[in-house]
């Protein structure tokens, strides 16, 4: 395959995973052709401030990181294009994909990184605070806010897991749950209940959050709906969702074998999925860690795993 409707590696999304996978895809020779999606550089471009990725001991502010991923896979010759995937047809080799202008791409391999979306409230200062307070990952964000008071939306194991992971940083953890009860498992509940600096607001709603030009605080109902309904205002520096992510795999239900939740199943110890030819990386196939340098191992591998294809076909 040789023209522009045609790639040997094709690599939909343009995060951590996807532009790792384009600079080792282009390093191997396989030409690989990426197409960046909605949001070129993906959920780390919300991202302020990024400390934990290797190589950058000042830190790097998530859009600048993401620029310097693209550039790598520019250098190395990957063919970066604006559009979304959408549509695909994985019932026969060589693989085809419809391009949201209409247009038909056929590959030889595919590799899939097109990330979750964390699930917000859906309230407009969310996306006002977005990168100002309001974060859908407190391992990626704790970091800078030690000492301070935060509250992390959520009932389940990972609501719990990020409380607890906050309460070692924060001076005091507020988790607001909308029911009288915790969805965690019972070990989780019994973490967060042992934790001094952790306070469980039960059948309590976020209605909005305020601030100047970060975020302040936190404007809640207790027993919404009910007679002894309370409105009242929580003073805090962060607001963390912890609510779920939904991954970005809809237009590939009909091939590729996913989880309860939607995320892609792999093989084992790989980036292969139900489908020759076919591989994930990124966040799409990974409800777990969710963190950029594992994406963008995922990537490497996922390259590595589409070239050891290929060279098998061959």
């Amino acid at each position: 395959m040789s023209d522009t409707n045609t790639t040997r590696c094709l690599i939909i999304g343009s995060g951590p995973a996807g532009y790792t996978a384009a600079i080792y895809a282009s390093r191997a020779n396989l030409n690989p052709i990426l197409y960046e999606g909605l949001q070129p550089g993906g959920q780390l471009t919300t991202t302020t401030e990024v400390e934990n990725f290797p190589g950058y001991p000042q830190g790097i502010t998530g859009t600048a990181l993401m620029e310097d991923l693209r550039q790598q896979a520019k250098r190395f010759g990957a063919d970066l294009r604006t559009g979304i995937i959408t549509a695909v047809d994985f019932s026969r080799h060589p693989l085809e994909v419809t391009i949201s202008d209409g247009s038909k791409l056929l590959a030889d391999t595919v590799i899939i990184a097109t990330g979750a979306t964390a699930k917000y409230l859906g309230l407009p200062d969310e996306e006002k605070y977005k990168g100002m307070g309001v974060s859908a990952c407190a391992t990626c964000d704790g970091f800078f806010y030690r000492k301070k008071k935060v509250a992390v939306v959520g009932g389940g194991d990972t609501a719990c897991e990020e409380a607890l992971y906050l309460s070692n940083l924060a001076s005091e953890v507020y988790l607001i749950v909308r029911k009288d009860y915790l969805r965690a498992s019972k070990v989780m509940q019994r973490r967060v209940a042992e934790k001094d600096n952790i306070h469980v607001l039960f059948n309590t709603n976020t209605e909005g959050l305020y601030g100047e030009d970060f975020l302040e605080g936190a404007r809640l109902v207790e027993y919404r709906g009910l007679p002894q309904e309370r409105h009242y205002d929580l003073p805090i520096d962060g607001f963390f969702l912890a609510i779920g992510h939904q991954p970005n795999t809809e237009v590939f239900r009909p091939y590729i074998d996913l989880d309860e939740a939607g995320y892609i199943k792999t093989q084992p110890d790989t980036t292969l999925t139900n489908v020759a030819g076919v591989f994930a990386a990124g966040d799409v196939a990974d409800h777990r860690y969710r963190q950029a340098i594992t994406a963008a191992g995922s990537g490497c591998k996922a390259a590595l795993d589409a070239e050891k294809y290929l060279t098998e076909l061959e």
